[in-house]
């Protein structure tokens, strides 16, 4: 089973990191509401990155990297090096 690392970007333009065995069906979870209190209180939001795990513990360990990054650098990931 492939597991599926993704970030957000919310309305407000913060960014939130999650992992989901299905992204659409977690996406249209978080945009109707039914997702996490972070996002529910952020309005809309938009898939900005999705990356594919073997491993449910393989994306835990990626989505705990990435949370711990600044939110340049997860800009970078998400846009590439040349988006300030």
């Amino acid at each position: 089973m492939t597991w599926y690392l993704y970030i957000l970007q919310c309305e407000d333009a913060s960014l939130y990191t999650g992992i989901a065995l299905n992204v659409q069906q977690r996406l249209a979870r978080h945009q109707a509401g039914k997702g996490s209190k972070y996002v529910r209180s952020k309005g809309q939001v938009t898939l900005v990155h999705m990356e594919p795990h073997k491993t449910k513990s393989a994306a835990l360990r990626r989505e705990r990297e990435i949370k711990s990054w600044s939110r340049r650098k997860k800009m970078a990931l998400i846009y590439g090096p040349e988006r300030p």
